[in-house]
């Protein structure tokens, strides 16, 4: 397995910084390289610049494994959706263009039917109807809007995977889910972007799926969950959602030696790639780079590599 990560939090920094530096791929990549890492996946902040990419292919010192663009596909803003269905369209023939394995990506979700199915529909009068939304109800319009995004994928020779973050226009969250989808999109090039941290929190088993998806995980986000169970206790997971938060590998709830493990044992060999999202790392660019390298080296001791 490869490790690398996730661009957005070294990208982001920078620029909060009002720094100039990592605002391209090739400064990205180097940093990359210098500090072992062996992966990159591109997020959208970094520009498409396709010399700059074509660059760093070429000269070899590290892979770029994926593009990631997740948005609501089905805003109510019909501009807007529009105009993210456009960006992921060019993502995905960007990648295909240039040898690039994967696109990762949410998938929508329509707010529409979520609020108003009840005042239209007076027989649904489930409880979750009440306090949430119901991603199966978006399910028939995410399967028309990706079935010619799966099609150009299978043209383009790329991977589409569908991250599990519930915290954006999105109903891939949960294995009743995926199955759905994946039943609805039966191609080989739809799969997913395994993230177990979302799962900790959403109260769902982040191995048993490890063996349940085995041939549908094409990537894994390296990043932990934290519970803060004496803040639960007083807050429930309605009120709001200060008694979780994600961490880097280790810094969580999670068992990645068995994580890990399981996902060897399942025959994946792709990329692990760190999501910086913990605050405790966080503030200045350096601070960043300690909580990736960190988590780096917190995988590698639990993949003995």
């Amino acid at each position: 397995m490869k490790i690398g990560f996730l661009t957005n939090a070294l990208v982001e920094q920078a620029r909060r910084s009002g720094s100039d530096r990592f605002q391209n791929l090739e400064e990205v990549a180097g940093w990359a390289a210098s500090n072992g890492f062996t992966d990159l996946e591109c997020g959208p902040m970094l520009p498409l610049d396709r010399g700059a990419f074509e660059k760093v292919l070429r000269e070899g010192k590290i892979g770029v494994t994926a593009l990631i663009y997740c948005r609501n596909y089905l805003s109510t803003d019909q501009a807007e959706a529009a105009g993210h269905i456009e960006e992921l369209k060019k993502r995905i023939e960007f990648a295909g263009d240039l040898g690039i394995e994967k696109v990762i990506t949410s998938t929508g979700i329509d707010k529409t039917i979520e609020e108003g199915i009840y005042d239209r529909d007076p027989a649904v009068k489930d409880r979750g109807n009440m306090i949430r939304k119901i991603p199966i109800r978006s399910l028939d319009r995410v399967v028309e809007l990706f079935k010619p995004l799966v099609e150009l994928a299978e043209r383009k020779n790329v991977k589409i995977c569908f991250e599990n973050c519930p915290l954006m226009g999105n109903i891939a969250i949960s294995p009743v889910m995926w199955a759905e989808i994946f039943r609805r999109l039966p191609s080989d090039k739809v799969g997913l972007c395994y993230d177990p941290s979302h799962l900790v929190w959403e109260m769902i088993d982040p191995y048993g799926p490890v063996e349940e998806f085995k041939d549908r995980i094409f990537h894994v986000h390296a990043k932990d969950g934290a519970i803060d169970r004496e803040r639960l206790a007083r807050t429930g997971i309605l009120t709001d959602f200060s008694w979780w938060s994600y961490r880097i590998p280790g810094r969580g709830e999670l068992d990645w030696k068995k994580l890990l493990s399981m996902l060897e044992a399942s025959g994946y060999d792709g990329t692990i790639s760190l999501e910086h999202e913990d605050a405790a790392y966080e503030g200045s660019i350096e601070a960043v780079e300690q909580g990736l390298l960190e988590g780096k080296a917190f995988l590698e001791e639990n993949l003995k590599l």
